[in-house]
């Protein structure tokens, strides 16, 4: 039987690197994919437009920034760019840094790997789902549901985690990690968007705002964001929420109560509004308040302040009302039950514990000459190309470690 000197488990992002990456020390590489392609997840990123990397990244834009940073100090964004414009991919650089192929299709990357993979000539073994994974005398054995056996010097676990299952990401890996003795941190989604315990979201649902957003536990304020939030019938959504999910899921898992406060008015003052409201005394106050905020928010903000009916005069309502309305223009908080699952979120969080593998090669601790990338390990990023660039730094570091490793 032959034995390789690299089989990497899993054919996404950062399996693919990782490939690209170790063919550069030896010509026996061996990709094992589950599905029936590689690259499945890269297409349906950024809206198939592939937002691959982002250009004001930051250590600590991960929640794990001292580890990440040992990985980019080695291969940062300006080499994921260089790297990509060596294999025909030109980069478009958009707002907040966002990056992607000036194509704006995200096949382009495919096409540009299954080129670079044929050319090198890299085996592909597609439609095998790796259920076994062991290691003796410095060789691994890796077995398929289909009892396919594959042996290799190195390892290299690149299959992701939990989150968009239909590309083929179920948390195997992490099975697989745990089975050759490393501890999982509990994986949960991330990037995700939130459900929400209130009374008025049918009569949101659809409804799209431009607001700060501050993630609450208590009184106490954990992130805030600014931008487009959109409300649906389960809850909210938006780039701004999305942000704010993976802190809210950590939160939630740890029985803590977690709320968003949403400041609909910051240009003007509580007092103009007070003195608004003067002006208008002998009008209803639905009408009083057209003009502060979206129209879809007035009633919902009416009763939230405890006023029984949309067309009372504003000089028959009570000044406390009055007053609590005003404060919800500048405070109104949502208590955040949950989010959608895994199927919703873009990213997993949690993965496998970073006490355990070498922030310098990716190698593990306790294993050696395996290997992991990407959303198999304890990694996960903001939005806008934080994660995809965690695949591609990663991946090619493992592929080059493991490379040199089994070229010895």
């Amino acid at each position: 039987m032959m034995i390789y000197d690299i089989i990497i488990i899993g054919g996404g992002a950062s399996g693919i690197m990782a490939a690209l990456s170790a063919r550069n020390f030896t010509d026996k590489v061996l990709i094992i994919e589950k599905n029936n392609r590689i690259g499945k997840k890269i297409l349906v990123t950024g809206n198939g437009r592939c937002n691959f990397t982002n250009i004001t990244m930051k250590n600590i834009d991960y929640n794990n920034p001292e580890f990440v940073n040992d990985v980019f100090e080695q291969f940062d964004v300006h080499d994921t760019i260089d790297y990509f414009d060596s294999l025909g991919i030109v980069a478009k650089i958009e707002d907040e840094g966002k990056t992607y192929p000036l194509s704006e299709q995200a096949s382009s990357f495919l096409d540009v790997f299954l080129y670079e993979i044929n050319n090198k000539k890299i085996n592909v073994v597609l439609e095998q789902n790796v259920s076994f994974v062991s290691s003796a005398n410095d060789i691994f054995s890796v077995r398929t549901d289909t009892n396919q056996l594959y042996k290799g010097k190195t390892v290299i676990l690149a299959t992701g985690g939990k989150s968009m299952p239909l590309t083929g990401s179920n948390g195997s890996g992490l099975v697989i990690a745990s089975g050759l003795g490393h501890k999982i941190i509990n994986p949960f989604p991330a990037l995700v968007k939130l459900k929400l315990d209130s009374p008025y979201l049918k009569q949101l649902a659809g409804l799209k705002i431009n607001s700060q957003v501050d993630l609450l536990s208590g009184e106490e304020t954990i992130q805030s964001e600014y931008g487009d939030i959109l409300f649906a019938n389960y809850g909210i959504s938006g780039p701004t929420i999305l942000e704010l999910s993976r802190k809210a899921n950590e939160f939630l898992n740890f029985n803590k109560e977690v709320s968003l406060r949403i400041i609909l008015i910051q240009s003007i003052s509580k007092q103009k509004i007070i003195e608004r409201l003067d002006r208008f005394l002998d009008r209803e106050i639905s009408q009083a308040l057209i003009g502060l905020v979206h129209k879809r928010l007035i009633n919902v903000l009416i009763k939230e302040a405890g006023i029984e009916k949309n067309n009372l005069l504003v000089r028959d309502i009570p000044k406390d009302q009055i007053y609590r309305l005003i404060d919800l223009f500048y405070d109104w908080r949502l208590v955040v039950k949950g989010s959608l699952g895994f199927e919703e979120s873009q990213v997993t969080a949690g993965g496998i514990n970073l006490n355990e593998v070498s922030s310098k090669t990716l190698e593990s601790k306790l294993v050696k000459g395996l290997f992991f990338t990407g959303e198999v390990l304890d990694i996960d990023g903001r939005c806008g190309g934080y994660n995809l660039q965690w695949a591609w730094s990663s991946g090619y570091l493992a592929g080059k470690y493991a490379g040199e490793r089994a070229s010895k």
